[in-house]
């Protein structure tokens, strides 16, 4: 699951455990319970999201999925939709801390967060709806079309392109990679209690990131296009 830790006015999200953080009905409520203690500290001042082992994720929980297709595809669609969307509307600075691999909707956790810094050994990330042949809905090409740039949007979508940490800082889908998890997750707080230290206030913060990102929120929130995962998918 997952802890929430606070440092001085910086919270810590930490996914826990060796395993590969996916997303089910289970970790997404409590992954929500945690941004909605976040918002409701009148002292944050910043989120920090990182993991243990590996994986920061690798996406949504396809093991859950295949034991009833029908229904679990339409709970997580809502569900997951809805957790990027918190992501979004947390009131503070947000940086990812991306301390492994994070593909498909580990990927897409990743950019939904206002910073993000990278372990530059042995982590990727990766898009792999192409390479196992699933549509992207709107809702999640709107929060990728929003975070990169057109040659980046590109090779993530159409090229399934795995991108390792210094690839991602010169597509610019990373801001600053570093050596290893410990430091990764240090310069990520630190420069999370540097934004903290600014004293921005929350309802001005939050307008200017949907501002700035307009429509991304809507698009999640409106559920229009089903998931589908081909039968040949990769459990």
């Amino acid at each position: 699951m997952c802890t929430l830790e606070k440092r001085g006015r910086v919270y810590i999200l930490t996914l826990l455990g060796e395993g590969d953080h996916r997303f089910n009905p289970s970790t997404i409520d409590t992954i929500s319970a945690a941004l909605q203690e976040v918002n409701d500290s009148s002292d944050a001042g910043a989120l920090v999201t990182t993991n243990q082992g590996r994986y920061f994720s690798n996406g949504l929980d396809l093991q859950w999925i295949s034991q009833n297709p029908e229904n679990h595809l339409s709970t997580i669609r809502i569900k997951f939709e809805n957790l990027l969307a918190a992501f979004m509307r947390v009131k503070v600075p947000t940086i990812a801390a991306i301390c492994g691999h994070a593909a498909a909707g580990g990927f897409m956790l990743a950019l939904a967060h206002d910073y993000r810094f990278m372990r530059g050994d042995r982590s990727v990330l990766y898009m792999s709806e192409l390479d196992i042949g699933m549509k992207f809905p709107r809702s999640l090409l709107a929060v990728i079309r929003s975070k990169l740039s057109p040659g980046t949007l590109r090779d993530v979508v159409l090229g399934a392109r795995k991108f390792s940490a210094q690839m991602a800082l010169e597509g610019g889908i990373v801001d600053s990679v570093f050596a290893d998890s410990p430091q990764t997750l240090e310069a990520a707080v630190s420069e999370a209690q540097k934004l903290a230290g600014r004293g921005w206030k929350k309802e001005v913060y939050i307008q200017l990131r949907l501002g700035a990102f307009p429509g991304v929120v809507e698009e999640l929130d409106a559920h229009r296009d089903p998931y589908y995962f081909p039968a040949a998918a990769k459990l």
